[in-house]
């Protein structure tokens, strides 16, 4: 893929990923699009400059993302599960569930039922901490591949975004992290359509002296 293309794809990629982290309408389908759009300019990249590291590392970012995804949300249900039978819930029973806020609302407030509210909010903390790790884990690498890109396109703005991304996942604890994030994807953006193709050296020949 010609370095136009990639870095066009990336730098678009990047822009629908940051749109989709906005409260608006279609915003999931948006960042999946952009999500693709940015694998495949990071492929292009990493072939033109014959750097494998940019795209597999990015690679291994989003898998790792992807599973920490699933291991909490597969922990949260889990845990759902188990509170439904611990509160008497039958899951094929529709008519249970009308009762279940009034239960739940129970479980929160009777004091006789505090072990399974600890429980519940264990579950919670304990998917919060795996999703935290694993995003950690996932920016690591993500910051190596744009560490990568920087070396190899000249654009430090790679770097300061990876960074960046870096110290917001660390601050995802507090809202202040998630806004670094969407900072720093923004400068992924602008990185993208920053990037120029590198001259080639051209050797010339001297001329033949005239003849004598």
């Amino acid at each position: 893929m010609a370095l136009e293309s990639s870095k066009n794809l990336g730098g678009i990629g990047a822009i629908l990923i940051v749109i989709g982290l906005l409260p608006i309408p279609y915003a999931p389908i948006l960042s999946l699009i952009g999500l693709i759009l940015l694998m495949i300019g990071l492929k292009g990249l990493a072939d033109f400059y014959k750097e494998g590291g940019i795209f597999n590392n990015a690679l291994y970012a989003l898998i790792l993302a992807i599973v920490g995804g699933v291991i909490a949300a597969g922990i949260l249900i889990v845990m759902f599960v188990g509170t439904l039978l611990e509160l008497g819930i039958n899951i094929s029973n529709i008519a249970d569930w009308a009762t279940f806020g009034t239960q739940l609302t129970t479980m929160f407030t009777d004091f006789s039922n505090f072990g399974l509210l600890f429980s519940f909010l264990g579950a919670i903390a304990i998917s919060l901490i795996v999703l935290f790790v694993f995003a950690i884990i996932a920016v690591l690498f993500f910051r190596r591949s744009l560490t990568q890109l920087a070396s190899k396109t000249g654009v430090g703005l790679f770097g300061t975004a990876g960074l960046l991304m870096l110290i917001g996942a660390v601050l995802t604890i507090i809202v202040i992290g998630a806004l670094l994030i969407w900072i720093a994807l923004i400068l992924v953006a602008v990185a993208f359509f920053r990037i120029r193709a590198q001259p080639t050296a051209v050797t010339q020949m001297a001329p033949p002296p005239p003849p004598q």
